[in-house]
C-alpha cells in the first residue's frame, strides 16, 4: 500500500478511536454514576442504623450477590479463578505479571479481552452490576473504582457490538476502552488516572499501547472527567498530601518505610484475595466459611474503632483514624483485619473491587507509622495509600498518575511517588514468595479431588 492509499485508512481509524472514545465515554459515565450514586445513597442509609444492623447489612449483600450471580444467572456471571496454576518460576517474571488480585475481581475481563474490546460480555453487565449494588451498597468491603472500569467498558463495548451497521461496530472496540477509562474518571474526577489505568490494564495481556487506543482512552477519561466536573460529583474521597515533608532526608525515609510496610501488606492481601477466590470448595460451603469470618472482622473492628470503620471500601475506616487517638500499632491491626475482611467477602461470592480496599488498608499503614516518622498523617496516609495500590494492585503507573495529579506540595506528591517505587520493591519478592513457596505448595498437596481446576478462564 503507497502512503497516500494509507493516509485516508489511518485517518479513518483515528477519527473512529476518537468517535468512539466520545461515545463509549459519555454512555459509560451515566452508567458509572447511576451505580455509584446508588450505592453511595443505601451506603449511607446503612451507615445511620443501629450497629447490629450495620454489621448485618453486608452478610446480606454477599448473599443477594451470591443469589444474583449463580441462581438469577446460572452461575454465567461469577468469577472464578484457576487456583491450581503454578506461578511463574522465573523471578524476572514477577518484574512484568504481577498481583494476582488484578485476576481476582471484576477487572479480570477487563485484562481478557483488552485489545478486543468488542469481545466483552456485556451481557452480564447487568446483573454483575445489581450484584455490585448488594455487596457493596450494603457495606461489604470491596470497592466501586474496578466496578467502574468493568462497566465502562461493557457499556461501551455494548454501543457498537452486534450493531446493524459496519461503522457502528467498528466503534466497539474504541467505545470499550474510552469507556473503561471514563468509568474511572468519572469515579475520581482525575482523567488521567482513568486514561493510565485502563492502558496499564491492557498491559496484562499485552495490548499494544497503539495511538488509537491512547485516543479512545485519552476522550472517554475527559469525558468522564467532564461529565464529574459539570455535575460536581463526589463519589470517592482520596486523601491529598496537604504538609510536605521537612526535609529530603525525611522524605526518603518516609517513602521507604511506608512503601516497605504498605507494600508487603497489600501484597500479602493481593495474594490471599486470590486463592479465596480460586478455593476449590462447593457454593455454600465458601459463602458460610467466608460469611463466617466476614462476621468475625466486623466484629473486631467494629470493637477496636467503631461500626462504621468495618463496613464500606474504606471511607469510614479513614474518617475513624483521622479522628482517633489511638497507637500506630492500633492502626495496623485495623488495616490487618480489614485486609482479612476483604479476603473474607470475595471467597463468600461479593461482587466488587479491591482497589478502593487495597487503597485504604495502604492509607491505615501509612498512618500508623507517621508519629515515628515525624511526617504528618496526611502525607504519610497518601504515601500509604499509593502503596497500598501500587503493592496490592500492582499498578504502580496509575498509582503514580494518582499521587501527582490529586494536588498537594510538589514535594509531598513526589515523595508519594517514591513511596509507589518502595512498595513495588517490596511487593515483587512478597508476592513470589508467597505464591512460590506457600500457596502454591499447600494447593499442590491437596488431594486431587479438593483441587481441581476452576472452570472459569481469568
Amino acid at each position: 500500500m503507497d502512503s497516500r492509499a494509507g493516509r485516508p485508512a489511518y485517518a479513518r481509524v483515528a477519527a473512529e478511536a476518537v468517535a468512539g472514545g466520545i461515545l463509549g465515554g459519555l454512555v459509560a459515565s451515566v452508567l458509572v454514576v447511576a451505580v455509584t450514586s446508588t450505592i453511595k445513597a443505601i451506603l449511607a442509609w446503612i451507615t445511620d442504623q443501629d450497629s447490629w444492623v450495620m454489621l448485618t447489612a453486608p452478610f446480606l449483600g454477599v448473599v443477594g450477590a451470591v443469589l444474583l450471580l449463580n441462581l438469577v444467572a446460572d452461575g454465567r456471571a461469577a468469577q472464578r479463578v484457576d487456583g491450581a496454576g503454578a506461578p511463574p518460576r522465573r523471578f524476572s517474571a514477577w518484574l512484568r505479571f504481577p498481583a494476582n488480585a488484578v485476576r481476582a475481581d471484576l477487572t479480570s475481563d477487563v485484562v481478557r479481552t483488552a485489545g478486543h474490546e468488542e469481545d466483552f460480555p456485556s451481557r452480564l453487565a447487568p446483573i454483575r452490576a445489581l450484584a455490585i449494588i448488594s455487596t457493596v451498597g450494603l457495606g461489604a468491603p470491596m470497592g466501586t473504582e474496578s466496578p467502574a472500569a468493568h462497566l465502562g467498558v461493557a457499556a461501551g463495548s455494548a454501543t457498537g457490538s452486534g450493531a446493524r451497521h459496519a461503522w457502528l461496530r467498528r466503534l466497539a472496540r474504541p467505545a470499550g476502552v474510552g469507556g473503561g477509562a471514563a468509568g474511572v474518571a468519572v469515579l475520581m474526577g482525575l482523567p488521567l488516572v482513568g486514561l493510565v489505568f485502563i492502558l496499564e490494564l491492557g498491559r496484562r495481556s499485552r495490548a499494544p499501547i497503539s495511538l488509537p487506543r491512547m485516543l479512545a482512552a485519552t476522550c472517554g477519561a475527559l469525558a468522564g472527567w467532564a461529565i464529574n466536573t459539570l455535575l460536581k460529583l463526589d463519589l470517592i474521597r482520596l486523601i491529598v498530601p496537604m504538609t510536605p515533608p521537612n526535609s529530603l532526608w525525611q522524605a526518603l525515609v518516609a517513602a521507604i518505610l511506608v512503601g516497605v510496610v504498605a507494600g508487603a501488606v497489600s501484597s500479602v492481601t493481593g495474594a490471599a484475595i486470590y486463592q479465596a477466590r480460586g478455593w476449590q470448595a462447593g457454593l455454600v460451603t465458601k459463602l458460610l466459611v467466608g460469611s463466617a469470618a466476614l462476621l468475625g472482622c466486623l466484629l473486631a473492628v467494629s470493637m477496636i474503632a467503631t461500626p462504621a470503620a468495618a463496613i464500606g471500601p474504606g471511607a469510614g475506616a479513614i474518617t475513624w483514624a483521622e479522628s482517633a487517638q489511638v497507637s500506630g500499632g492500633v492502626l495496623l491491626l485495623v488495616a490487618i483485619l480489614r485486609a482479612c475482611a476483604t479476603t473474607a467477602a470475595v471467597m463468600a461470592g461479593g461482587c466488587g473491587g479491591l482497589f478502593v480496599p487495597l487503597l485504604s488498608i495502604g492509607d491505615l499503614c501509612g498512618r500508623a507509622l507517621a508519629p515515628g516518622l515525624g511526617v504528618s498523617p496526611d502525607l504519610a496516609a497518601s504515601a500509604g495509600a499509593a502503596g497500598g495500590v501500587a503493592g496490592g494492585y500492582r499498578l504502580p503507573l496509575t498509582a503514580c498518575a494518582m499521587v501527582l495529579t490529586v494536588g498537594g506540595p510538589l514535594s509531598g506528591r513526589l515523595t508519594c511517588a517514591a513511596t509507589v517505587l518502595c512498595a513495588v520493591g517490596a511487593a515483587i519478592p512478597v508476592s513470589y514468595l508467597l505464591d512460590r513457596y506457600v500457596l502454591h505448595r499447600a494447593v499442590t498437596s491437596e488431594p486431587p479431588s479438593a483441587a481441581s481446576p476452576s472452570t472459569g478462564k481469568h
